[in-house]
């Protein structure tokens, strides 16, 4: 544990949840130990205001300053303000190997099943986790909500969390009725942030857990770091509080050790963990495929991608960068390369594995974290930050950008994994991909599309299970309750059966 103190990930503050706390009121002694510290790092600003302070929020921005090493805030500053030179290398970008591949489009449909029955039996033996990444608010949708709770106009009036929830309750019964057990248990781990976690709670409790134990969902809060001004001080939101700043969507891999997660995974006897983001409603929550072919290829990391719809898509992609597996973002490469064949399908780009941030992890690379967490990289961002003037007490808002939130991403580690212990699989995007992004009437990532994703994918399910769906107009589609179909499997009572769309099936009939 030594190593991950001193990354500056271990720089995690749950303040969020701080002002409704009564804070331990430190010593007079304490308190100036600690000012004293920050005054030497050239960061006494965040005192300025102190003596003006009621006992109560002293004490709130006492503990929220000791949660950082400053120190290591002034180096992350300085090397974010002050880049060092990189010398100009040759990058060489070459699709990943054929070894570490396979596809769900192409693919012998009976390796698919073995992988998917090796899957569905680690499940039943109770060897896999899913880790949600749900840190996102609906502010672009309209909401202040998290994301997660968030409905798209289903039929059901089902939110997201809900869909995702019942997609592990009949994975769990799958597993069960295949291998002739009842205790088939998927503990799901739903990292917030700190906005996020309090309203996140509560609508889990609020919803009964959707039908899942209560004991097998974790909900835990990703770190945060101070906002840093564009001459390195650290930002004051308030007289009282630090503006802070989510750590990215990398910080699961702190936040999985400093939340007692990784315990609790290692106590259950985990083996394999699917993680994902909360704002995709199609994603297959602990896909039995993905997990058997990423055990089946004895990997660390592996992760899922959906062929590009076209050379000029805006898309990171999943390559191996100067020999190791890595992201690059749409950006980074050429025209030319952008739109180059693959000489062995000519009919499809030779760079397409669009990423979707959908991964697995053996939990035996979750033991390693200590190993490589102080060496995954900050990225700027640079942002307007509202704040206090120090010099005068006055709140500001900026009209340009005033300083940078520094983030980490989950792909970052992608380099640092041997390639052969990465893999890829490619699935269809129809059947596993449809984020929600936009607020809705935007035409492309929005709620009206996310729920036509679900529709139009119920009607595939329904008719390729010889069921006749009847349309009018601009009228398609049927939802399909997660509690009836995981994948589009037992709907075998519909075959002959006319379906009027839109329609709702939430239970066999």
């Amino acid at each position: 544990m030594a190593a991950i103190k001193e990354t500056v990930s271990n720089l995690i503050s749950k303040i969020s949840g701080s002002a409704e706390e009564a804070p331990r009121e430190p010593s007079a002694e304490e308190f100036q130990q600690l000012r004293n510290k920050y005054t030497e790092a050239g960061q006494g600003q965040v005192f300025a205001f102190v003596d003006e302070l009621q006992t109560a929020d002293k004490s709130r921005l006492f503990h929220q300053l000791s949660t950082f090493d400053v120190a290591r805030i002034n180096e992350l500053a300085d090397r974010a303000l002050n880049p060092p030179k990189s010398e100009q290398t040759a990058v060489t970008v070459e699709p990943l190997p054929d070894v570490a591949t396979a596809s769900i489009i192409d693919s012998d449909p009976a390796d698919v099943k073995t992988w998917y029955e090796a899957g569905l039996k680690q499940v039943a033996e109770n060897n896999v986790a899913v880790v949600l990444m749900a840190g996102g608010q609906g502010t672009r949708l309209g909401s202040s909500a998290p994301k997660g709770c968030f409905d798209i106009g289903l039929l059901s009036e089902k939110p997201l969390f809900q869909l995702q929830a019942e997609r592990i309750a009949k994975l769990q019964e799958l597993a069960n009725k295949a291998h002739g057990v009842q205790s088939a248990t998927i503990p799901w781990y739903v990292m917030t942030s700190g906005p996020t976690r309090k309203p996140t709670e509560e609508f889990f409790a609020k919803n009964k857990y959707f039908g899942l134990s209560k004991d097998n969902i974790f909900i835990f809060e990703q770190g945060v770091l101070p906002c840093i001004s564009n001459d390195g001080k650290i930002i004051m939101e308030s007289k009282s509080k630090v503006a802070v700043a989510p750590d990215g969507n990398g910080g699961i891999y702190q936040a999985i050790v400093t939340s007692g997660v990784r315990e609790d995974m290692r106590k259950r006897g985990i083996k394999h963990i699917h993680a994902y983001c909360v704002d995709n409603c199609l994603v297959k929550v602990a896909d039995p495929v993905f997990i058997g072919f990423s055990a089946s290829k004895n990997v660390d990391i592996a992760t899922k991608v959906v062929r590009k719809r076209d050379a000029a898509e805006s898309v990171g992609l999943i390559v191996q960068k100067n020999g190791k597996p890595d992201v690059v973002e749409y950006s980074e490469i050429d025209k030319e390369t952008a739109e180059a064949k693959d000489p062995k399908q000519p009919d499809v780009l030779k760079f397409r594995a669009a990423n979707i941030v959908n991964h697995y992890y053996s939990f035996q690379f979750f033991e390693s974290i200590e190993n490589w967490m102080h060496k995954l990289p900050h990225h700027v961002a640079r942002k307007k930050i509202p704040f206090i003037n120090p010099e005068n007490g006055e709140a500001v808002k900026p009209d340009t950008p005033n300083g940078i939130k520094l983030e980490q991403f989950v792909f970052d580690v992608f380099p640092m994994t041997p390639l052969d212990k990465f893999a890829c699989i490619e699935v269809r995007r129809e059947e596993e991909f449809s984020p929600l992004k936009n607020a809705r009437g935007t035409g492309q990532d929005d709620p009206d599309t996310s729920r036509d994703d679900i529709m139009k994918q119920g009607q595939r399910w329904v008719e390729a299970a010889g069921g006749i769906v009847i349309t009018e107009d601009d009228k398609f589609g049927v939802e399909v309750s997660p509690l009836i179909s995981y994948g589009g499997e037992n709907l075998e009572f519909l075959k002959g059966r006319q379906i009027k769309a839109p329609a709702l099936l939430e239970k066999e009939e």
